[in-house]
């Protein structure tokens, strides 16, 4: 692992001689250290399997059958093209089937995929795909709404532009009163904040 965290801090320190900067001034003697602990610590979803956070469940809730859902999860993750940030939020919501998760294990399965390279179409998939496997609910809606680096601060350069994407399953797909249900809860969570 040293050697691998050597090489990869040479690759920093080419990196800043690349755009012109003196690696061995004051300001930057550190920052090929720092800058590989902070890809630890952003891109720590590679350490995490997000499927392992649905597995303990509870059948204790009086045969609850409605909708769950857990608004405005923070999302903090990176463009797999360009390699910067996209930040926004997240609403996870799944309609039980004899079963419920702990709802912060929503937000950690948010995270695990988050914490990776990423495209946000992807990513809304990833989280959808595992809650529809692990717990086999009657249905599945992951919305996440981001702002892209890549697209605010470089390229097109339209800072105030927010990306949508969504994937809805079962009742939430094929239901328009549980559709319009969730986008009112939504909505409501919001308006509380």
């Amino acid at each position: 692992m040293n050697q691998n965290r050597d090489e990869a801090m040479a690759c920093v320190r080419g990196l800043l001689r690349y755009i012109g900067e003196d690696e061995d001034r004051e300001g930057l003697k550190e920052t090929p250290r720092r800058v590989i602990d902070a890809m630890l610590e952003h891109f720590k979803g590679y350490q995490d399997d997000p499927e392992e956070h649905l597995l303990k469940t509870f059948e204790e809730v009086e045969g609850y059958d409605e909708i769950v859902l857990v608004s405005d999860i923070d999302i903090h993750s990176h463009c797999e093209h360009h390699l910067v940030p996209f930040v926004g939020r997240a609403h996870v919501a799944y309609i039980p089937n004899g079963k419920v998760v702990g709802l912060s294990k929503l937000a950690r399965v948010v995270d695990g995929y988050a914490k990776r390279l990423q495209v946000q179409e992807k990513l809304t998939m990833q989280i959808a795909q595992a809650i529809e496997r692990v717990l086999n609910p009657a249905g599945v809606a992951v919305i996440i709404q981001c702002q892209h680096f890549c697209m605010c601060h470089r390229g097109v350069h339209k800072p105030n532009s927010w990306t949508t994407t969504s994937k809805l399953t079962g009742a939430f797909l094929n239901n328009a009163s549980s559709r319009s249900e969730l986008f009112q809860l939504i909505e409501m969570n919001r308006s509380l904040s």
